[in-house]
C-alpha cells in the first residue's frame, strides 16, 4: 500500500512577487515530489490563470479559494481582524482541521506567527514559539554536510526567558537531527563572551541550565564571531538579536556580491582575476543563496509553518515545501515534546 501523501497548505497571496511565483512552485514540486500535495490557498481565479500555462501534476494539486490577503507591510494584528478570511488564516485553520500537514507561505512574517497562534496549540513545554533560519557557515554539518547553521530566534519571541533560551535549544537540536540529519548537533547561546557569567542574567541562567541538560550536546557560549565559521550547529538567542544578525548576514552576502560586479566592470585587471576566480565565486553564491534551504520554521506549536523568503522565487518555494513534507514525515513535533519531557533532560 503506498504511503499516505503529505498535503501541504501553501499562502499564495502576499508574496514580494505576488501569486505567480508561489504556484509555479508547487507546480515544479508536484513533478518532483510524489507524496506530496499541494494545497493552494488564495484568490481561485488567478490560481487557475497561473496553473493553466504552468506544467503540473493535476493529481497532485488543489485549489482552496480565500478572498483576501495580508500585505506584506500591513500591521498584522489589524489586517486579521479586518480579513478573517486572510489567506493565511484560512491556510492555518486548514492545518487545524487536518486538511493540510503544514503550511508555508511567502508573505507577511507577523501575520503568519500570528495565524498560528490562532489555530494552533502550543507543544506541551513550549512558553513562547520560536522562528528560526538557516544562515551559511565556513564549517559543513551532519551527514548531508549541510553549509549551514541554525539561529533561533530570529524575531517571533523578542523578548525571551532563560526558560524561553532553553526550550528553543531542545527544539533547534531536534531541527537540527531531522532535517540537517546531524544526529548530534552542537549547541550555544549567543552572548558577548564565551565565559559562562557573560551575558544578560537570561543568558547567563539559560547557561547554567543547559550546562545540566543531559538531552543536549551544549558546548557553551559563543560571540558573534563565531556565527559565519560555524562554530555550532544551532545558536540560541531572543528574537531582537537573532532578527538583527540574519538581517546583517543577508546584508553582508549581498555586498560581497555587489562589489564583485562593481570590480569586473572597473577596470581590465579584475575582469582577468575575477574570471580566474569564478568558479569559486559560483561556489561561494551556491552557498550564500538562502533559496536553496527551504525557508524559516516556526518551532514550538504541534503544527508545522515554513516561513519562505518574501523574495522567494519558484525553486525556493519548492525547497520550502520539501523541508515542511519532511519535518511533518519525521514527526518533528513528537521529537521537540520528547525532548522537552522530564527523561529528555
Amino acid at each position: 500500500m503506498p504511503p499516505r501523501a503529505t498535503t501541504i497548505a501553501f499562502d499564495v497571496m502576499g508574496s514580494d512577487h505576488g501569486p505567480a511565483e508561489v504556484v509555479r512552485g508547487a507546480a515544479a514540486l508536484s513533478l518532483e515530489a510524489p507524496h506530496v500535495h499541494a494545497l493552494l490557498v488564495g484568490d481561485g481565479k488567478q490560481i487557475d490563470a497561473v496553473l493553466a500555462e504552468t506544467r503540473h501534476s493535476g493529481e497532485r494539486i488543489s485549489v482552496h479559494h480565500a478572498p483576501d490577503f495580508v500585505g506584506m507591510h500591513e500591521k498584522p494584528s489589524e489586517a486579521l481582524g479586518r480579513t478573517p478570511k486572510a489567506s493565511i488564516m484560512v491556510a492555518t485553520q486548514l492545518v487545524a482541521d487536518g486538511e493540510a500537514d503544514a503550511v508555508v507561505t511567502a508573505g507577511n512574517t507577523g501575520a503568519g506567527v500570528l495565524a498560528c497562534a490562532r489555530t494552533f496549540q502550543l507543544i506541551p513545554g513550549v512558553r513562547r514559539a520560536a522562528l528560526a533560519s538557516v544562515y551559511p557557515t565556513r564549517t559543513w554539518h551532519g551527514t548531508k554536510e549541510d553549509p549551514f547553521s541554525l539561529i533561533l530566534d530570529v524575531g517571533a519571541t523578542v523578548d525571551a526567558t532563560a526558560e524561553d533560551l532553553v526550550t528553543f535549544a531542545v527544539m533547534g537540536a531536534a531541527y537540527a537531527r531531522i532535517i540537517s540529519k546531524n544526529p548530534n548537533p552542537s549547541v550555544a547561546l549567543l552572548s558577548n563572551g564565551t565565559e559562562a557569567t557573560k551575558g544578560p542574567p537570561r543568558v547567563v541562567e539559560a547557561h547554567a541550565r543547559l550546562a545540566k541538560h543531559g538531552g543536549i550536546r551544549f558546548v557553551g557560549n559563543v560571540e558573534g564571531i563565531d556565527i559565519p565559521k560555524g562554530t555550532a550547529d544551532v545558536i540560541c538567542c531572543d528574537g531582537f538579536v537573532g532578527n538583527i544578525c540574519l538581517k546583517m548576514l543577508e546584508g553582508v552576502a549581498e555586498t560581497v556580491v555587489e562589489l564583485a560586479n562593481y570590480a569586473y566592470h572597473s577596470a581590465l585587471r579584475w575582469k582577468i582575476g575575477l574570471a580566474m576566480l569564478s568558479n569559486g565565486l559560483k561556489q561561494l553564491k551556491d552557498v550564500t543563496d538562502w533559496q536553496q534551504y527551504g525557508g524559516a520554521p516556526v518551532l514550538g506549536f504541534d503544527r508545522l509553518f515554513i516561513k519562505a523568503h518574501g523574495r522567494s522565487r519558484a525553486r525556493a518555494i519548492a525547497n520550502a515545501g520539501k523541508v515542511a513534507a519532511k519535518a511533518v514525515t519525521s514527526d518533528l513535533a513528537h521529537a521537540i515534546r520528547e525532548g522537552l519531557s522530564p527523561s529528555g533532560s
